[in-house]
């Protein structure tokens, strides 16, 4: 069996490869597991100066987490239901106070999951391939990985617009986006790696080897996005677009549509909510809301319509409590 992620020093990186090419190296429970302990290792190895993180293939850096695991953990109300979340976030934890530089190379597809392994760390390198995405509101679920955290601190509303819509970034608006901090070409990857090896500073090699990004979408609309969706209410944001009446607010509007309105609720709350605490309390406020939306029907009726039965018309329940997603765990709350 091939082994879901890799480990090897390289001169002074230590290389974390997410090896599932097949799935867009999506994350299994076993690849969270077999991760912590090396990066725990790594922290304290001399011979360790940084991380660098990458995923197999050409296509996906990591689409995300093993959804369809999810899906039959939850119908079969198994621990690992609400258990990999758990291990996850320590995960994602573990990134965000890392020691050593920590440099996440975004070449291909990012989204959930991928996204906690990546944006947490000190150092994103975009490429032209790279395509971030946080679209759980489109399956029943939410913006989750720490985005309560990082998504509200992106450039004005840009996380709002992205939880809501589950709009996809091309790799030449990442760095706009505060998603990446370097961009280079994905021809160019190779050698990077190879200088980053041989060690020095890690932020003059990245600088080296970093040039800007061309065909930004991005900067044409961050004043709409800023104006139209600065609402605390999903239905505020909406009337805000129907208002506008662009093409573009109507294509944002008819996103918005296509979620699940207890998810959507959710997600905004997350952004409104982020700002005001710290990183742990934004984790734990992913697990309350997570545990709750996973015994809710949402969740799989979106993993039936997107992911298995693939008709893409999810029947939606009404909005939920929301206060009640977001309420405190007790015994139950994460720790760290």
């Amino acid at each position: 069996m091939t082994q879901e992620v890799l480990f090897e020093i390289v001169g002074k990186s230590g290389v974390i490869t997410l090896n599932r090419p097949e799935a867009l190296n999506a994350l299994t429970l076993d690849m969270v597991r077999l991760m912590k302990p090396v990066l725990a290792d790594w922290a304290v190895n001399d011979a360790v100066a940084h991380i660098v993180i990458e995923g197999a293939g050409e296509k996906g850096f990591c689409a995300g987490g093993d959804i369809r695991a999810l899906h039959d953990w939850g119908k079969a109300g198994a621990p690992e239901a609400t258990g990999f979340f758990r291990e996850e976030y320590q995960l994602n934890r573990t990134i965000k106070t890392y020691p050593k530089p920590y440099i996440a190379l975004i070449d291909g597809i990012t989204m959930g999951g991928g996204v906690g392994v990546s944006v947490h760390g000190s150092h994103r390198v975009a490429t032209e391939r790279t395509m971030f995405a946080m679209p759980e509101t489109g399956i029943g679920l939410l913006p989750d990985v720490g985005g309560t955290y990082f998504l509200p601190r992106l450039p004005g509303e840009i996380g709002a617009w992205l939880v809501l819509t589950g709009a996809r970034l091309r790799g030449a608006d990442a760095p706009a986006a505060g998603v990446a901090t370097h961009y280079t070409a994905s021809e160019n990857i190779d050698a990077l790696k190879a200088a980053l090896s041989e060690g020095g500073d890690v932020d003059a090699i990245l600088a080296a080897h970093h040039h800007a990004a061309e065909n930004e979408i991005l900067p044409d609309h961050q004043a709409d996005i800023n104006r139209l969706f600065a609402g605390d209410s999903v239905a505020e944001i909406v009337a805000a677009l129907a208002a506008d009446g662009s093409d573009w607010a109507q294509v944002q509007a008819a996103a918005i549509a296509t979620k699940s309105p207890t998810s959507a609720a959710v997600a905004l709350r997350q952004m409104r909510d982020g700002m005001a605490v710290d990183f742990d309390e934004c984790m734990r406020i992913e697990m309350r809301a997570v545990t709750r939306i996973m015994a809710q029907a949402d969740f799989y009726e979106g993993v039936r319509a997107t992911i298995l039965e693939k008709d893409g018309a999810p029947n939606w329940t009404s909005q939920q409590d929301i206060d009640a997603i977001f309420a405190p765990l007790g015994d139950d709350e994460l720790v760290f």
